[in-house]
């Protein structure tokens, strides 16, 4: 297993974060954006829906950037390209976000590097939903 899939940091994010901002979410429930938002809210996460068009999903408030939020985030879980993710790494250190998921399929190792050189534990290439 690479070092960015850290199973101290996955538990970290998993049992002690609470506050998801979830970059790509939309009000399509046939992404699997919704799907694992979804899958959050069911084991007592909060989502934050993170979209430029800032909708409403799942019964919460969006909002078109990390920096909008106005409230603490605990985890930024990314789900966009490798090549766009870097900068949602970017912002969660930026925002004070205690840490970073890229989901399954997305890797940017050098985000990994600039994530976890700032201090921020961050964990690429899987998906929530295969842990429990």
């Amino acid at each position: 297993m690479a070092d960015w899939q850290d199973k101290a940091w996955i538990r970290f994010m998993l049992d002690e974060c609470e506050t998801w901002a979830v970059v790509g979410l939309s009000g399509d429930p046939s992404r699997t954006a919704y799907e694992i938002a979804q899958l959050l809210q069911r084991r007592g996460k909060r989502i934050v829906p993170i979209h430029p068009t800032a909708p409403t999903v799942l019964g919460e408030q969006g909002y078109a950037s990390l920096a909008e939020v106005p409230f603490p985030i605990d985890v930024v879980d990314v789900f966009r390209r490798s090549e766009a993710a870097g900068e949602f790494a970017d912002q969660a250190v930026a925002v004070g976000a205690r840490a970073v998921w890229f989901q399954l399929g997305v890797v940017d190792e050098d985000a990994f590097r600039r994530t976890t050189l700032a201090g921020v534990p961050m964990v690429m290439d899987t998906c929530p939903a295969m842990w429990r």
